[in-house]
């Protein structure tokens, strides 16, 4: 079982930060990867920020230069997104996402979920 366990989230003005952290436990051997999605009422769930097991990053393009995604240095279990110069149009519910090698096929990845934390930018 894997658990992943939000927080963060909140109401800021817009120009304002946040920082949103994710711990990752339980059978979590074989994660490749950590990310962000959000989604908001009537769209698709869109990929905000992926960080994988070499620190390769990669941002959705109405983020790049503001986010920062990053993981802990000791047991890489945690994941974080520092959002800078925030927009209205960033707010969404904003969900972690992990990667984890199917243990009868380490070929597939499985996609576990957080259960998604509000994120609001006032204007």
């Amino acid at each position: 079982q894997v658990r992943l366990v939000e927080s963060g989230g909140g109401l800021v003005q817009s120009g304002g930060s946040l920082r949103l952290s994710c711990a990752a436990s339980g059978n979590i051997s074989g994660m490749t990867a950590m990310g962000w999605y959000r989604q908001v009422p009537g769209k698709e769930r869109e990929m905000v920020a992926i960080i994988n097991n070499s620190d390769n990053t990669k941002y959705v393009d109405s983020v790049q230069g503001r986010f920062t995604i990053s993981r802990d240095d000791a047991k890489n279990t945690t994941v974080y997104l520092q959002m800078n110069r925030l927009k209205p149009e960033d707010t969404a519910v904003y969900y972690c996402n992990v990667r984890i090698e199917r243990r009868t096929d380490r070929s597939k990845l499985d996609p576990y979920w957080g259960q998604g934390t509000q994120v609001t930018v006032s204007s």
